[in-house]
């Protein structure tokens, strides 16, 4: 029988268990990374370093993970800052220098240029529709959950889904013509 979240985290927390913490790494390393990989548009090495950051911030500070929300959701925010953190360094804070990111497609994908479409289309979006877009249509957090990550309001969150998602059938059905 497989442990819930609730359960390894228990371990973690009660014994230290770092085995229940590697499990969880486990079960939530893919969409960490992927939610970095759509926000450094598609550097895979920086989404893999932000990860790695992520998952080291969770650790240390596991004891004030207070069950609000789901764990995923509580990773999600520290990769998010993550990304923030490293995007202020390079001092081009929230609206990041669109340029400089390079599109590449994920090798995973069935359907690869149906993939750099969609990757491409989401590179054109503002850092805060892509952000609330891949979070709650790909990464399949709520928008509440969403809202928690961001640290926004629900209705922004809800605004710029709406938008984002708008903007991507615009280009998308653009380009198919």
């Amino acid at each position: 029988m497989e442990l819930s979240d609730a359960d390894l985290l228990a371990r973690v927390l009660v014994d230290g268990d770092q085995h229940a913490f590697g499990e969880l790494v486990r079960r939530h390393q893919s969409p960490v990374r992927g939610l970095l990989r759509q926000l450094t548009r598609t550097d895979v090495e920086l989404a893999d370093d932000l990860a790695q950051e992520t998952f080291i911030r969770a650790y240390k500070n596991i004891a004030s993970f207070r069950g609000e929300a789901k764990f995923s959701t509580w990773l999600y925010r520290i990769a998010y800052n993550c990304f923030r953190e490293h995007a202020r360094k390079r001092t081009e804070l929230v609206g990041i220098d669109e340029e400089q990111w390079e599109s590449q497609p994920d090798p995973s994908t069935a359907d690869p240029a149906l993939r750099q479409d969609l990757m491409s289309a989401l590179a054109q979006l503002p850092l805060h529709e892509r952000t609330a877009v891949v979070l709650c249509c790909q990464n399949g957090l709520s928008h509440d959950e969403a809202a928690r990550v961001l640290d926004i309001p629900l209705g922004t969150v809800k605004t710029n889904v709406l938008r984002g998602r708008e903007k991507l059938k615009k280009m998308l059905a653009a380009w198919t013509k």
